[in-house]
């Protein structure tokens, strides 16, 4: 294999980007100009923060179902205690509530040994339930006009989302680059009875990954609610699906051990692409669910078929 090709294969999602991006810009004014880049990329920044939080669990060999549910529930939580105390409370409020969820999943997870399917499933339907019983399933008003900013706001043309997003982007690339930690997920992700015998703490790795995911979908919640300005508990449904697909789609094995933050960059912004060409183009949006279940299918797919010719 050429120099040329053996580069082409390995940013293969990033060329794939640039034609859909380089075809749709020719076929539809309406699609290249910045204000429609610019949404794209704001409206993304959220399904971007929880992606880079599924990431850290699926390079582990597990996943999190309960992100959207953790996404509702920070925001209500937020927004209540910021009509009660003021902003700061309720963002802390929304990152402690993050964090202990996603405790109580890395627990459930590596402690009692429950898969990682069936944990996070549950603590999804526990979490929404709980929350339409204290809610009686209504909005959750009075969160101060200030907060606005942190969905809505603008630095110059840059929404403050998107440098959000770009935070925790290069958060998650620092840590999984020069860290332990980040290098200890992909040995515990990679093989972990060899990782336990490596004297690696294979439950501590787990447990501080899925919280770092379920802080990861308190910061989504957070910039949802800024954007909304209400907490709507039956908000966020399907960001698992959307996090799981942005990761999938970006060649990260769902079996855990490889991959990296910046093809999930792509892969979040791709999907925003082909989300935005639909409603342009007037297709009916029900097929976005669609077009994302056939990435997941289609990612895991060649990813199984690579494996196997490994293998053999």
């Amino acid at each position: 294999m050429t120099v040329g090709l053996r580069w082409a294969s390995r940013h293969a999602l990033f060329l794939v980007f640039v034609v859909v991006v380089g075809a749709l810009s020719i076929m539809s004014p309406t699609f290249r100009s910045v204000p429609n880049l610019v949404n794209i990329v704001e409206q993304q920044s959220i399904i971007g923060v929880v992606a880079c939080g599924m990431l850290l669990m699926i390079l582990l060999g597990g996943f999190d179902l309960s992100v959207g549910a953790v996404g509702a529930a920070t925001s209500v939580i937020a927004a209540w205690t910021m009509s009660t105390s003021g902003i700061v409370p309720g963002v802390l409020a929304s990152l402690a509530l993050g964090a202990v969820i996603g405790l109580c999943n890395g627990l459930l997870i590596a402690k009692v040994g429950i898969n990682p399917f069936v944990a996070t499933l549950g603590m999804q339907s526990l979490i929404t339930g709980v929350l339409f019983v204290f809610t009686d399933a209504t909005p959750v008003y009075g969160v101060p006009e200030a907060f606005t900013v942190i969905g809505l706001g603008r630095i110059g043309a840059v929404p403050v989302a998107a440098l959000i997003y770009a935070a925790v982007v290069l958060a998650t690339w620092a840590m999984l680059r020069f860290t332990t930690l980040g290098h200890h997920i992909y040995a515990v992700g990679g093989s972990p009875e060899a990782s336990r015998l490596a004297g690696i703490r294979v439950h501590r790795v787990t447990i501080t990954a899925y919280v770092l995911g379920a802080l990861a979908a308190a910061i989504g919640g957070l910039i949802l609610l800024g954007q909304t300005s209400i907490g709507q508990p039956s908000a966020a449904q399907g960001w698992p699906l959307s996090a799981i697909a942005a990761v999938a789609i970006a060649g990260v094995a769902l079996t855990g051990g490889s991959g990296g933050v910046g093809n999930v960059v792509i892969g979040t912004l791709l999907l925003g692409v082909v989300s935005n060409a639909l409603n342009l183009f007037g297709i009916s949006p029900y097929w976005q669910p669609a077009f994302t279940g056939a990435v997941i299918i289609g990612a895991v797919g060649i990813d199984m078929v690579q494996r196997r010719r490994r293998t053999s």
